[in-house]
């Protein structure tokens, strides 16, 4: 059963501390100028995600939900506002700070992939591993492979792997860096109903045995419904937060 409620300081998720939450965003805003004119594209965003939570970031083409996702990630810097990423103030960094936030805990699945075309499937998701210096860097790789159903796929190219054998790659490599919070932006928009409902599994399957939090910007209803929250977008406002007991994943991927 879901409830609607505001985004008021009365949520349940409005005092969080910040060893609780993986994001804490008060009074955000994004404007941009477009010749004489600014546009705004954020106004007054106020959201609080607690660890391990799953959240879905909904709303209509235009309203703000990739730009408030990559804010979210310390991709961008707002206009004003503040943003605490993983119990650190991020909106007032430089890139290299925002960066070295990132390397330690926060992992990203892309609509288009974002594969590099010249690795394998293996050195694709080695890759986060050996900035990390990981140890067995190769071994913890396939390892990953072999959870996402594809270690039969290793040394194959990404123009080799179909659309959703990218996409559980790309997120056997989000994964690989065992992080803290994971952005996914339409991490099912490219693929077929089949495929895509192996990728909504597996995101939730590794939500639930790596606590890893996960924050999805998606225009599919069934995907915003396996969160524990959904939140709407309307003209760059936080409009309402729809709450509801998240779905188990019970499918093992082939």
């Amino acid at each position: 059963m879901t409830t609607d409620t505001t985004l008021s300081g009365n949520s349940r998720h409005a005092s969080l501390s910040f060893d609780d939450a993986s994001l804490i965003i008060r009074g955000l805003e994004k404007r941009v100028q477009a010749g004489n004119q600014e546009l705004v594209i954020l106004q007054g965003v106020d959201i609080e995600i607690k660890s391990g939570e799953s959240v879905a970031v909904v709303g209509a083409s235009g309203s703000g939900k990739s730009t408030l996702l990559g804010l979210m990630a310390g991709l961008d810097q707002p206009t004003s506002g503040q943003i605490h990423l993983l119990g650190q103030r991020i909106d007032d960094m430089d890139e290299d700070q925002r960066a070295a936030v990132r390397a330690k805990g926060v992992s990203f699945v892309f609509q288009n992939f974002q594969l590099l075309p010249g690795l394998t499937a293996l050195e694709n998701v080695m890759l986060p591993l050996e900035i990390m210096n990981a140890a067995n860097a190769r071994q913890q790789a396939q390892s990953w492979l072999a959870q996402v159903g594809l270690d039969h796929r290793e040394q194959h190219y990404p123009t080799q792997l179909s659309g959703g054998e990218q996409q559980r790659v790309a997120i056997a490599r989000a994964f690989a860096g065992s992080p803290k919070i994971l952005f996914a932006d339409e991490p099912t928009g490219n693929l077929d109903r089949a495929t895509g409902h192996q990728i909504e599994e597996l995101l939730f399957r590794m939500n639930q045995e790596q606590g890893t939090t996960l924050v999805l910007v998606t225009h599919d209803p069934q995907l915003a419904a396996r969160c524990s929250r959904q939140v709407e977008m309307v003209d760059g406002r936080l409009q309402s937060v729809t709450e509801a007991e998240a779905v188990t994943a019970t499918e093992v991927l082939p």
